[in-house]
């Protein structure tokens, strides 16, 4: 099994709207970026790190954008269980766990940002301060979509912020 393109894991209605919503909700602040639900390969290499975990799509922005200080996002979504057909002890779109998003150029990563600890981006070319808040809201919106709270109940919100502030 390979990386897992956001195209091979919508295998029920629910899911499948729920990544379409997660192209929209990224286009909606950065609407010149393409959506790409296949981002892995399928070769040896790719299928050898595969995480069965996690649903994968990108975005492409056309060419280089300043102000994200990459080409392209990749976004990760990390859920509670591998994504497939629902049954009564699985729901079809499974609870949302964590999300990470990766600044990439042709070269390498540039920065990501996880939804952990402070959510901040990390790297040698951090977008920029308004564009990493943009990213922060919608990593909370993602939340939202997936109506998955944390364990620790805080509903995936960055520390410090209640449910009003989101």
């Amino acid at each position: 099994m390979g990386r897992m393109n956001a195209a091979d894991q919508a295998r029920s209605l629910e899911l499948a709207q729920a990544i379409a919503s997660v192209a929209s909700l990224f286009r909606e602040h950065f609407p010149d970026a393409r959506a790409n639900l296949q981002p892995w390969r399928d070769d040896p290499l790719t299928r050898a790190f595969g995480e069965q975990e996690t649903v994968d799509l990108s975005f492409h922005f056309p060419g280089w954008s300043p102000r994200t200080q990459c080409r392209s996002v990749l976004v990760q979504l990390r859920l509670a269980v591998p994504p497939g057909p629902g049954t009564f002890a699985v729901p079809r779109r499974p609870p949302l766990l964590g999300v990470t998003l990766r600044g990439l150029t042709y070269e390498r990563e540039r920065w990501s940002l996880a939804t952990v600890g402070d959510w901040r981006a990390s790297g040698s070319h951090p977008p920029l301060p308004a564009v990493e808040q943009l990213m922060r809201q919608f990593c909370r919106q993602l939340f939202e979509l997936f109506e998955a709270p944390n364990e620790d109940g805080d509903g995936g919100r960055p520390p410090g912020q209640s449910s009003q502030a989101a």
